[in-house]
């Protein structure tokens, strides 16, 4: 692991966000995932939002950010929607930092559970969230809130991959 802060994103580091984003997303081409690697990073739009309602989060190395996560709450639950770290920082702890730091904060607030959706075969996916202590969901275990985020994963043609709802409880 490496060192770092974390801390909430500033509205004036929602176009190096992007960037770390569509950096992230260069491996997928390594699996022939290319249409994921071409994705759009989320707009300013909607970073913003998730600034606005303190669902941004930041790591930061050498004062720069190296790492975020965007986070918002779904079925009662805290809800990792993204977490996306340069490659240049890759391999070194600070997914799971971040993504620790969003499981105490949930403990925080009384959540019971953290959730998230991810393809199921990408090694930095499925397997690594399983590390993290996530499981996954069967459709019946969704709740009204992951099933319209599954909705529009397929609508969105992510589910070309096969992709998953994983939980973990707190």
């Amino acid at each position: 692991m490496t060192g770092g802060t974390i801390r909430p994103a500033r509205p004036d580091e929602l176009e190096t966000l992007r960037a770390i984003e569509v950096a992230a997303g260069a491996p997928f081409r390594d699996l022939g995932m290319d249409p994921i690697a071409d994705d759009t990073p989320p707009s300013t739009v909607v970073l913003d939002g998730a600034l606005d309602r303190g669902g941004l989060w930041v790591l930061e190395t050498d004062g720069h950010p190296a790492a975020y996560l965007m986070d918002d709450v779904v079925d009662g639950d805290a809800h990792l929607e993204q977490v996306s770290v340069h490659p240049r920082w890759a391999r070194r702890g600070l997914g799971r930092r971040l993504v620790e730091d969003l499981v105490q904060r949930a403990t925080a607030a009384d959540r019971e559970a953290v959730t998230l959706t991810t393809f199921v075969d990408v090694p930095w996916n499925g397997p690594y969230y399983a590390r993290l202590g996530f499981r996954p969901l069967t459709d019946d275990e969704l709740g009204p809130g992951l099933r319209a985020v599954r909705r529009a994963e397929i609508a969105r043609g992510l589910d070309r991959w096969p992709r998953v709802a994983m939980r973990r409880d707190l």
